[in-house]
């Protein structure tokens, strides 16, 4: 039999095959966008931070005593924190990479606010501090302890050199991407800022920010009277020297506030919290979503089988196999499953672009879309083939009772 007489049976019962191609293509522009932006959302996810992230832990610690040797106690803490079994090396700093929380500031690539432009997130530390984040130097050197500054009180500036990454360094000199150690940036007061060393890659404080991989570690200690430790572990060690590590720092000096201690990955899972949330979220709307539409298809199958039950006993009187019964019952779905998807598509373009739009998102993937079609119309043939199956089983003698 022909496709024509197919379509011209279903069409006796149009209005349920139209709103099952209705909910076919309300589907695909669904599921298509929303696979889409899951993808994107764990691909955002699992950037590579350049750093050693799953190995590293902070830990706040303020003193508030009277005349307190603040830089005393950093050096005594980071001495200790050293020499313990299973670090491989701990460094201070302001705020914590990944955690939501930090400073940025913009130079510029010439004197009084001239030549390119952009803003940059920025973090103190020593010279200890390349090795605990395990960032990677592409190319010039690491602070020394001699660039290292101790700052008493606040005073704004940075010392004269600062590390930065690659992705810094080259918006601020985009025609000189293989001479950026040595070259001078400037803040707002035009004052001047050597790089001496490029990191291939750091993230910073905000991970929705479209300029997250543009950092700045400058060699600096302090005021006070908080610090942060950042403290790299060898790897299946971080557990156990944390908890080591709290003792240690209380039995050191009682008389001070030793902070919760928190590991860069908890950061990191706060800072892209909604992200994960969006992530699942989407997941379990997909895959509702595609259950509700198959239960559609189920059913048009299920009611077209039960009000032909004559016609198809007829079909088997007069010679049809039941692989032939199958079979019209599978093209009668796979037109409804067309109809709908050849909606769908102009339907998930359509959501596609008005999200790019809105939501600053890439333009949908062709490949999506494709895969949404073919995942469809496997879908349509999969919920059609049980009723299919009964209707094969109809007996010939149907054929003489009255309906």
């Amino acid at each position: 039999m022909g496709l024509r007489p197919i379509f011209s049976a279903l069409m006796r019962n149009g209005a349920g095959a139209i709103l099952v191609a209705i909910q076919i293509a309300l589907t695909l522009a669904i599921v298509v966008n929303a696979v889409f932006v899951t993808e994107q959302r764990v691909n955002k996810i699992g950037r590579d931070s350049g750093m050693d992230d799953q190995h590293i832990f902070a830990v706040p610690v303020t003193s508030f005593e009277k005349d307190h040797d603040f830089f005393a106690m950093v050096r005594n803490d980071l001495a200790m924190l050293r020499e313990m079994p299973g670090v491989i090396d701990a460094a201070p700093t302001t705020q914590v990479p990944l955690s939501g929380g930090g400073s940025s500031t913009q130079f510029y690539s010439l004197p009084d606010k001239k030549g390119e432009k952009t803003p940059v997130a920025y973090y103190n530390t020593d010279e200890h501090g390349v090795k605990t984040l395990g960032v990677k130097l592409a190319d010039g050197r690491n602070f020394s302890a001699t660039d290292v500054e101790f700052r008493p009180k606040d005073a704004q500036g940075f010392p004269g050199t600062a590390l930065v990454t690659r992705a810094f360094a080259e918006a601020l000199f985009p025609k000189e991407k293989d001479h950026l150690v040595g070259k001078t940036l400037y803040d707002d007061q035009s004052k001047p800022l050597v790089i001496a060393g490029i990191i291939e890659q750091m993230h910073g404080a905000w991970v929705g920010w479209d300029k997250l991989d543009r950092v700045m570690v400058v060699p600096l200690v302090g005021p006070g009277p908080s610090i942060r430790y950042l403290i790299r572990t060898e790897p299946g060690k971080l557990d156990s020297i944390m908890a080591a590590t709290e003792v240690a720092l209380r039995k050191r000096d009682p008389n001070r506030v030793v902070g919760k201690l928190r590991t860069m990955q908890n950061f990191k899972q706060m800072s892209y919290s909604s992200d994960s949330f969006m992530a699942v979220t989407l997941s379990v709307v997909t895959g509702l979503v595609l259950t509700f539409s198959a239960l559609g298809i189920f059913g048009l199958a299920t009611f077209n089988v039960n009000t032909r039950t004559r016609q198809i006993g007829t079909r088997r009187a007069v010679g049809a196999r039941k692989r032939d019964i199958v079979s019209y019952f599978l093209a009668e779905n796979w037109m409804v499953t067309t109809l709908g998807v050849v909606v769908g598509c102009g339907l998930a373009l359509a959501v596609g672009f008005w999200l790019s739009n809105q939501f600053g998102l890439p333009r949908l993937d062709l490949y999506f879309l494709v895969g949404g079609v073919i995942g469809l119309w496997a879908l349509g043939q999969l919920a059609a083939w049980q009723p299919a199956l009964r209707a094969a089983k109809v007996s010939p003698a149907m054929a003489t009772r009255s309906v």
